[in-house]
């Protein structure tokens, strides 16, 4: 049995993670530690909190007391570090509270678990710190995908502050004998995905008639991973992955941003063939193409054959099928959306982002 702390669990890949542990191992226990800013919602783990396994504590990563007493008293063994900003452009406008949370965040965990694990109470444990294959760079169209091997380049302030904190939970390991784990995945799709990202944000347009705006011409190319092929590729991770190893997990589907936009006009004309753009027409009459984004890498794509071939890796789901999951399931919750659309997502409404 293990006793589970996941930061950053109210957030869009952290609620997919807990559902998908709660599921699969009902014996465990899981705490969450989130601070609810933005992009977190309590409301999204209602039905985890009916789980006598499950336990929420509004808090911030940058609280090390805090930190260190959930270690100890929840008797945690397993840490899973999602909290992080992750917004691109919210980066560039406004990079000092990424490099807060991400690098300073990162490292209180680092230092609370330290203590805990190592200094006072030595014990087998896991740190698991979730990345991105943004701290990678950006490739050519002809370039090979990213591997565990491919030198670090990032080049915006959000993959930088990403690029920092695996470096320092790889010294934590080298330097102290921290447990760790590191993964960094491609883009993420699926449910409780906030609306500033690129798949949610064009499903709630179409649904409301507004401009499908798009970034240049649209043909930068992004690896996309369904969210619960993520939490596998975690899962296999904590239990088999070896200590101090880095595993990159994608879902092996290269897409481009304006060839994901059409798919999801298409399928969702396809369920409303007469209702779902301005005056009954196709939604691809939304799609706007605006001026590109400072810094927007062209290319990302994972090799994900380390992962496949030391832990057993497969991607469950293709593309074609996870995106028509991901469009029923915001069909189906359009009162999820609606009360973000209500707050602080109204003043990021009018862009189209990663």
């Amino acid at each position: 049995m293990k006793n589970i702390l996941v930061t950053g669990g109210a957030g869009f890949i952290g609620t997919n993670f807990v559902y998908y542990w709660l599921n699969k191992y009902p014996q465990d226990r899981i705490v969450v530690l989130d601070a609810l800013t933005y992009a977190g919602n309590r409301g999204n783990l209602s039905a985890a909190e009916k789980n006598p396994k499950f336990k929420f504590v509004h808090g911030n990563i940058l609280d090390q007391p805090l930190v260190e007493s959930l270690l100890t008293d929840h008797k945690i063994d397993t840490l899973v570090h999602f909290a992080a900003e992750s917004h691109v452009d919210r980066s560039i406008h406004g990079p000092d509270e990424f490099i807060n949370t991400n690098i300073v965040g990162t490292h209180t965990l680092l230092k609370a678990a330290k203590k805990i694990w190592l200094d006072e109470n030595p014990r087998p444990h896991r740190f698991h710190h979730i990345s991105t294959d943004e701290v990678y760079g950006s490739l050519k169209s002809d370039d090979p995908p990213f591997t565990e091997n491919t030198p670090y380049a990032p080049n915006s302030p959000y993959a930088a502050s990403k690029a920092a904190s695996d470096h320092l939970v790889r010294a934590y390991h080298e330097t102290y004998g921290l447990q760790t784990t590191i993964s960094n995945c491609s883009n993420n799709y699926g449910p409780y995905q906030f609306p500033e990202k690129l798949i949610p944000l064009v499903i709630i347009n179409i649904l409301n008639k507004k401009p499908l705006p798009v970034y240049g011409d649209g043909k930068q190319i992004r690896d996309w991973l369904h969210v619960d092929d993520h939490n596998l590729g975690v899962d296999l991770i904590l239990n088999k992955g070896k200590i101090g190893a880095t595993y990159n997990i994608g879902g092996n589907n290269e897409w481009t941003n304006i060839d994901i936009v059409k798919t999801i006009c298409n399928l969702i004309h396809e369920r409303y063939p007469n209702g779902t753009s301005a005056h009954g027409n196709h939604p691809q009459t939304l799609i706007t193409h605006v001026k590109d984004r400072l810094g927007h890498d062209r290319r990302y794509a994972i090799n994900a054959e380390m992962i496949s071939s030391a832990l057993g890796y497969s991607p469950t789901e293709s593309f074609e099928t996870g995106i028509r999951k991901t469009i029923e399931w915001f069909l189906d919750n359009e009162d999820w959306w609606r009360r973000i659309m209500d707050g602080s997502y109204r003043s990021w409404i009018a862009v189209n982002y990663d």
